[in-house]
């Protein structure tokens, strides 16, 4: 990525990464009890697909403030979501939560430095 212009939302690597992490949530809520889909499976999603959507909106923003609150916004649903796979794993829908949660790890890291970046720019 070096050197390529980023001139879409999907040219960001945290964009990439939280899409990843919506086609994760999508494969290990496909397998939760029928009883749960009707909650926890929506909301686990709904939560996922936030996160790119945010990030896509926030990069068509012009001003820093509105990007910043775009970008706030998908950090507080990788929380929510955080919070879903804890009790999805409680609850016995899964067990190899790890990767999931690094990917919501990395990503909050990388949300966090593009809001530092966007905050301290001239622009």
């Amino acid at each position: 990525m070096m050197g390529k212009k980023i001139e879409s939302f999907r040219d960001l690597i945290v964009w990439q990464k939280s899409h990843e992490l919506v086609l994760d949530i999508y494969q290990l809520t496909s397998k939760f009890p029928k009883k749960d889909q009707l909650y926890l499976f929506t909301k686990a999603r709904d939560a996922a697909m936030i996160i790119p959507t945010n990030i896509a909106i926030g990069f068509n923003k012009r001003g820093k403030k509105t990007k910043v609150h775009y970008y706030r916004i998908a950090l507080t649903e990788i929380e929510q979501l955080r919070y879903m796979i804890i009790l999805a794993v409680d609850l016995g829908y899964c067990k190899n939560e790890g990767p999931i949660l690094e990917k919501c790890e990395n990503i909050e890291k990388m949300l966090k430095r593009l809001i530092r970046s966007i905050a301290s720019s001239q622009n």
